[in-house]
């Protein structure tokens, strides 16, 4: 009896617990359960701190890009004539001081731009890297070159790109030599000829595409119709030049990357990483390439009147004044490699910048030109074509030996400042008729007529 009434008194136990593990759960079931509690307020307090520092990291991300694109040049202080010069042409204000302003602003916008294009090369791989370099390099050359097409401004487009060639070649490249020899007067300067030799067989083959329209309308005679003929020559000449160009990319990329390697190593001992992720760079780049095309339309358009204002003429202004803004990245890269000795890696910055001028940017704005039903041709008359002549020639031989002196760099900035002060003085209108020994000579933009 005892043994059945405890059996009993556990069938009755196990009934009572299993009735409270129902309705356990039903807790369960029902999510009231301490454990179930618990994450429920964590989750509904922890969501909007997640979104927080979500928002929190995004808004540091943003100031440190801010930090890195804006504030990252000595130039940052000219940022301000950015917004100054669009409020200069809202409030109609005199198209001096617009232009005076664009320049200003398109000085860091240049130097920001080739910032930006090294952050997505980090990315993208020396390949793709190098080809976007070639492109942006070069930028706001290409973008005042388009918009001076788009106004029919042709010997605007043909001086600035001309002062580009002449700028890298001994502003750029002798500032270049006479700051990096007298910073390192005790150590032997020397660098990689190969790379600077086929640089200057690009820029010589551009020299004999400008110099041939030239030599064939002196060659035709006082009284042939050759205007056409020059147009026809300049734009095949073109095609070729291009073809070169891309030759050239692909020699450098892929068939003989070792000429080139040492520029790269230099880079990498530097241990440098991007400082901005990819898609940031990227809309930087677009959104300074359209503030740069805003700012070259100023430019473009109050040119003239500044000239006219200032007292010096166009071709001054077109060859000396906007390739200097449009170098200023190349030229402060260049300087601070100088100054650390890599000489090849400054050779690369100033020859490579104007052979792409030279053999990239002049023939497809001729292209581009005839698409556009413009006559813009390669005869950039008798003095500029001179001026490039001399130039491509005391820079060839200045860069024969494979070693540099600081005597170099000042030799190729006095001739730089020998041109300028040509080109200051020559102060003949566009389109004005000169009377000479050869009777009655006309020279629009596109070429010199003879009567």
């Amino acid at each position: 009896m005892e043994e059945s009434q405890e059996a009993l008194n556990n069938i009755e136990n196990g009934i009572s617990n299993y009735n409270k593990g129902l309705g356990n759960n039903k807790e369960i079931n029902g999510s009231k359960t301490p454990q179930n509690l618990s994450a429920s307020i964590v989750r509904k307090k922890s969501d909007p701190i997640l979104v927080s520092n979500v928002r929190f990291q995004m808004l540091r991300n943003m100031l440190n890009n801010l930090h890195e694109v804006v504030l990252g040049t000595k130039l940052a202080v000219l940022f301000p004539a950015i917004p100054l010069a669009i409020l200069a042409d809202f409030y109609h204000f005199g198209r001096p001081w617009i232009f005076a302003l664009s320049l200003l602003g398109l000085t860091p916008l240049a130097e920001r731009v080739s910032f930006l294009t090294e952050q997505i090369a980090y990315f993208t791989g020396p390949t793709v890297g190098g080809l976007l370099n070639a492109t942006c390099g070069n930028a706001t050359e290409m973008i005042i070159a388009f918009f001076a097409l788009r106004q029919n401004k042709i010997h605007v487009v043909k001086y600035s790109l001309l002062g580009s060639i002449l700028s890298n070649l001994l502003l750029v490249l002798g500032t270049s030599l006479l700051f990096g020899g007298l910073a390192n007067l005790k150590k032997e300067q020397r660098y990689d000829r190969k790379q600077a030799d086929v640089n200057s067989l690009l820029l010589l083959l551009g020299l004999l595409c400008h110099m041939l329209p030239l030599m064939f309308r002196y060659a035709s005679g006082l009284g042939n119709p050759f205007a056409i003929d020059t147009l026809q020559l300049s734009r095949t000449s073109s095609i070729f030049m291009l073809i070169a160009y891309v030759a050239y990319i692909f020699f450098q990329l892929k068939t003989h990357r070792q000429l080139f390697e040492s520029q790269e190593e230099d880079e990498d001992e530097d241990g440098e990483k991007a400082v901005i992720g990819f898609w940031s760079a990227f809309s930087w780049l677009v959104g300074m390439t359209i503030i740069i095309a805003l700012l070259s339309e100023y430019v473009v358009g109050t040119i003239e009147a500044a000239s006219n204002s200032w007292g010096i003429s166009v071709n001054f202004i077109s060859i000396i004044l906007l390739p200097i803004v449009g170098n200023a990245a190349e030229h402060a890269g260049s300087i601070i490699f100088a100054l650390k000795n890599k000489l090849d890696i400054s050779l690369g910055v100033a020859l490579g910048s104007a052979s792409q001028i030279s053999m990239f940017v002049v023939p497809l704005s001729v292209i581009v030109a005839w698409i556009m039903g413009i006559q813009m041709d390669l005869d950039f008359s008798l003095l500029e074509t001179g001026s490039l002549a001399f130039t491509i020639i005391i820079t060839a031989f200045t860069l024969q030996d494979g070693t540099s002196h600081y005597m170099k760099g000042v030799i190729l900035f006095l001739c730089y400042v020998v041109i300028a002060a040509c080109f200051f003085v020559d102060k003949i209108p566009m389109n004005e008729t000169i009377v000479g020994n050869l009777g009655t000579v006309h020279e629009p933009s596109s070429g010199i007529l003879f009567a």
